[in-house]
């Protein structure tokens, strides 16, 4: 489990190619092995439907949850929402769609790997009217009787590879078009996105070397700080002496920089942290300081940080 988590971590961190590939072999390999050693169709027409849909939609849906769970976002977004106003809720609607986007590639990818197997598709289709009537006809009874039984081998009617077969190009078929959709829907979304971006090419590699290693120093200054403060606390305890004074940020800081990123054209910040900084010695209000367009090619910014390092 957690192996698995660090490679999904990895995708959401670093959504290119790299990543895609190194995500797709594990779900494909994780379909593999499930297909040939979890799977064991019931063969029976009552239950054929919804035993092949469990196996093709459920871990699915699984992953997609994990992908939600998994990505930063989605717990920047969570803490303190419901005491938020209506202003970071219209903001969260954005962040949203980006989670939501980034959490769909792998159970699609489960979906089509699963599709161009074939296994899980043929043991739901057998089991439904709609098979029946398109691959037997209305007139063979012995045929409806026995394409249930497809799946497992055990049908005993003369064209049974034939019926066999037909499932397993309709799976495929299923499958590659759904791997179609999925490369046609990214790279134009992906267009689009970079389309619209407020900084360049460069800029952008930039900013994502600037909030690895932000990240990096605040897990290292946040530990160093919270150990020294432990140790303080802990020291009193025992010795029944006054505590020294540590500088920690008040709820107020840290709320601010726990806010959803917005971005200003006009002031040039890489993070929450960033424009914090620099905008505590400013008289600017809150309000006013956090300005901006909500622009989606800098979803990442919200995403690397230090939830995403959090164990489940």
């Amino acid at each position: 489990m957690e192996k698995f988590r660090e490679v999904l971590n990895l995708h959401l961190k670093h959504r290119n190619a790299l990543g895609y590939c190194l995500v797709s072999l594990l779900t494909a390999g994780g379909e593999r092995i499930f297909s040939s050693v979890v799977f064991q169709c019931p063969c029976s027409a009552s239950w054929n439907l919804p035993y092949g849909l469990v196996f093709l939609l459920v871990p699915a849906l699984a992953l997609f949850l994990l992908g939600c769970m998994l990505n930063g976002s989605t717990w920047r977004l969570l803490t303190g929402c419901c005491s938020r106003g209506s202003r970071e809720w219209q903001r969260g609607a954005s962040v949203c769609l980006n989670i939501g986007a980034a959490a769909l590639v792998t159970p699609l990818i489960w979906v089509a790997v699963a599709l161009l197997g074939g296994t899980f598709y043929e043991c739901a289709a057998s089991g439904t009217k709609l098979a029946v009537r398109y691959l037997c006809g209305n007139s063979n009874s012995n045929c409806s009787a026995q394409l249930p039984l497809v799946p497992c081998q055990q049908a005993q009617a003369p064209d049974m590879k034939q019926l066999q077969r037909k499932l397993t190009a309709h799976s495929q078929m299923l499958g590659w078009s759904l791997i179609a959709i999925v490369i046609i829907v990214l790279l134009i979304f992906t267009s689009i996105n970079r389309c619209w971006s407020p900084v360049s090419y460069m800029q952008l590699k930039f900013w994502e070397i600037y909030l690895q290693q932000e990240q990096q120093i605040f897990k290292s200054q946040a530990t160093e700080h919270a150990t020294q403060l432990a140790q303080e606390n802990v020291k009193c305890f025992f010795e029944h002496s006054h505590p020294q004074e540590y500088n920690t940020p008040s709820i107020k800081d840290w709320q601010k920089i726990s806010s959803l990123y917005t971005f200003n054209p006009k002031e040039q910040y890489y993070s929450t942290l960033h424009k914090y900084v620099n905008k505590k010695q400013k008289s600017q209000s809150s309000t006013a300081s956090e300005e901006g367009a909500m622009v989606p090619v800098l979803g990442f910014v919200d995403s690397s940080d230090m939830n995403s390092t959090t164990d489940l």
